[in-house]
């Protein structure tokens, strides 16, 4: 069944039709008036804190999707538009994260329509960005899920706050920050003029574009279905991250123009170019060196190599092709111990072992017993300069729950015990996954026996690597520039007998 909310979004303000006069800087109220005065119904909305675990084990979703554990998701909930209804299932899904049922996390959108962030930037952390994807698609009488990027994300790189002036580097966290998300140049300039009216400043305004050439822009039943998440990751102050989550310093406006527009639609923008030309195969000798040596350590055991492969495609290539692309963002990397990325249609809401039967065969059961571990080495990312940040999870292969996370902070110092005469060590890093990890340090312990929390004894699991954000170009790097990170299963040989 095919569910939208006709979210008719517009922030429109006419130039030199009376922006009220005194306001505060940085004023919401302020722009909301003179955007009514203008013509226009505004309704305000929210951030929500959005648990995909929690989605799973409240039964609303058929699983958590493989979200990063490491990511507080926060997402855009908004009002439907005057004369609509959320769809029930999106208030299920609202009223099960503690949300109002009266807005969705989905939502249409119409070519002269917008929705609007205004307040702080999350805190300090290892990565942000605001992201727009296509959730879904109707195809003929198919509807399918595509939850596919749009690009580009607003980043802890690129975006303009008061601590960015004029868009020079600076403190993007915990900084004010207006985004208008619009497909209609006059739109933007608009929502512009009325921010500056109430006190904002330009240099802190940013656009966020919904190429409608590309999309089916409106609210019919054969609109895209749209949604806006943002997602922070490791914040450096987990008090103040906590603080972000459970406050939500900003507000999200939802406007719908009570009379048609001339439309002034934008093109498609220039897309950061992922790659610098600089690799990391200059390590390819010292991985295997490493390979070696951690063979060696455990030449009592029999090892198994898992394979490693590209885990979503690029969301664009998803919009194209009409295939999940699993939420990704253009500023990463992913990869997988898996042999194959998915490339089917699939249903909304699918449940990912059935549409992807390859995933029951794929990754590693994990027992209890000491001499049973997985060992997962690789590049270094962020040490190599080709990441600001990297990370692997574990995710069941059937639920597709993650469970774990281990991230280059992990890294440090961990290759050196297996290369300790190797000026390169530095580069590389070490870790081991086991039920019981005793004193090593360099050991993560995989739950089990707590549902969508742990992966039990008799679970496949597969490790779920992400890659993000390379500095110089400000989205995530090239698939052609780096060394995919590797993985080993050890078990007693024979079985143990």
């Amino acid at each position: 069944m095919k569910c939208f909310i006709p979210i008719e979004f517009a922030l429109v303000l006419l130039l030199g039709m009376g922006f009220p006069g005194n306001a505060k800087a940085g004023d919401v109220t302020a722009l909301q008036q003179a955007l009514e005065k203008d013509g226009f119904t505004v309704q305000k909305g929210r951030l929500g804190y959005f648990d995909f675990g929690a989605l799973y084990d409240k039964g609303v979703f058929p699983s958590p999707y493989g979200a990063n554990p490491a990511t507080k998701y926060l997402s855009y909930f908004v009002p439907p538009a005057p004369g609509h209804k959320v769809p029930e299932l999106f208030s299920k899904i609202a009223t099960a994260l503690g949300v109002s049922p009266s807005v969705s996390p989905y939502w249409n959108l119409g070519p002269d329509e917008a929705i609007v962030f205004i307040g702080k930037t999350p805190p300090e952390c290892k990565y942000f960005g605001f992201d727009h994807y296509i959730l879904d698609r109707t195809y003929g009488k198919e509807t399918r899920w595509l939850f596919a990027d749009l690009p580009d994300p607003i980043n802890n790189l690129t975006i303009k706050t008061e601590g960015t002036p004029n868009g020079l580097p600076g403190n993007p966290y915990s900084q004010t920050a207006v985004i208008v998300a619009t497909a209609d140049r006059g739109i933007d300039q608009r929502v512009r003029a009325a921010a500056l009216s109430a006190g904002y400043s330009a240099d802190i305004v940013n656009t966020q574009i919904f190429p409608s050439a590309m999309l089916k822009m409106g609210s019919g039943n054969d609109s895209d279905t749209f949604a806006i998440y943002i997602r922070p990751s490791l914040f450096k102050d987990k008090q103040a991250g906590e603080d972000y989550i459970n406050k939500m310093p900003a507000t999200v406006l939802r406007i719908t123009p009570n009379h048609p527009q001339k439309l002034d639609p934008y093109g498609c923008p220039e897309v950061r170019v992922r790659g610098t030309g600089t690799t990391e195969f200059n390590l390819t000798g010292d991985l295997n060196q490493l390979r070696k040596a951690i063979l060696a350590k455990y030449s009592g055991l029999q090892a198994t190599e898992l394979p490693v492969s590209q885990a979503v495609p690029v969301g664009i290539d998803a919009i194209q092709r009409g295939i999940d692309g699993i939420g990704p963002t253009n500023d990463a990397c992913y990869l997988w111990t898996a042999d194959q990325t998915p490339s089917s249609p699939t249903p909304p809401f699918f449940v990912p072992v059935q549409s992807y039967p390859f995933l029951r065969d794929s990754g590693v059961t994990l027992g209890n017993r000491p001499d049973e571990f997985v060992i997962v080495y690789g590049v270094n990312h962020v040490a190599t300069g080709k990441a600001s940040y990297s990370n692997f999870v574990m995710n069941a292969a059937e639920v597709f729950n993650s469970v774990g996370m281990i991230s280059d902070s992990d890294f440090s110092g961990t290759a050196q015990d297996y290369l300790p005469d190797s000026p390169n060590a530095k580069y590389l890093y070490v870790y081991k996954i086991a039920r019981k990890c005793g004193d090593d340090p360099h050991c993560y312990a995989l739950p089990y026996g707590m549902g969508s929390r742990g992966i039990d004894l008799d679970q496949r699991f597969l490790l779920f690597f992400r890659i993000y954000l390379e500095k110089p170009t400000k989205t995530g790097p090239s698939y052609s520039e780096i060394v995919y990170d590797r993985a080993m299963k050890f078990s007693p040989k024979n079985g143990g007998k």
